[in-house]
């Protein structure tokens, strides 16, 4: 069946998402149309194309253990001198967000993945281009504001044309979301 290239995320919700994705081609990230603007939960992975019915069972138990949660991204950052990326900062939701990757990642699953990096939830803006339109992104979105309740992630891969494609979705186990402001300290559980 050969390998493919996966990933999970949290999509970041219209109109917020596509206007993001927008912008990011704007400041000249040419790899922008292809990437449904998210915060990451597990960055691109190779797999055997047999083990996806495997990683589906994983994130459908991950999923089912997970909670709604109130999610706000404000302002910007950056990972630059070390990576050449600007992003906009998840303010809310990002212990979640780590609690979930963890999940995702863990070594009884099937995608143990160390990382590169300590995990640090974000939304990238600008990857890869001249310093100029990096620090002209950083400062456009220095205010930029939007907040959702994520009920969920999804599972995408990349195809040969390196656009990611949304293969499904997962929804959390439980309608409750909690109130808007909320701390998500306790509304997902821990193992």
């Amino acid at each position: 069946m050969g390998t493919v290239t996966i990933g999970v995320s949290i999509a970041v919700p219209e109109p917020y998402g596509s206007l993001l994705q927008q912008l990011r081609t704007g400041f000249g990230d040419a790899a922008a149309q292809g990437i449904p603007t998210h915060v990451t939960l597990l960055p691109p992975t190779e797999i055997d194309g047999g083990a996806l019915s495997a990683v589906e069972a994983h994130l459908t138990d991950v999923a089912a253990a997970g909670r709604p949660f109130p999610m706000r991204l404000c302002g910007t950052g950056t990972f630059r001198p070390l990576s050449p990326v600007v992003f906009v900062r998840v303010d809310e939701g990002a212990e979640a967000c780590t609690w979930l990757q963890k999940q995702v990642r863990d070594a009884s699953g099937p995608v143990p993945r160390e990382l590169q990096f300590p995990y640090h939830p974000h939304v990238t803006v600008a990857h890869g281009i001249d310093e100029e339109s990096m620090d002209r992104a950083f400062e456009e979105l220095a205010d930029y504001r939007a907040e959702w309740s994520c009920t969920g992630f999804a599972l995408y891969e990349q195809g040969p044309d390196g656009v990611w494609r949304k293969l499904r979705e997962f929804p959390f186990g439980s309608p409750m979301v909690p109130p808007q402001g909320g701390h998500v300290r306790g509304t997902i559980p821990s193992h």
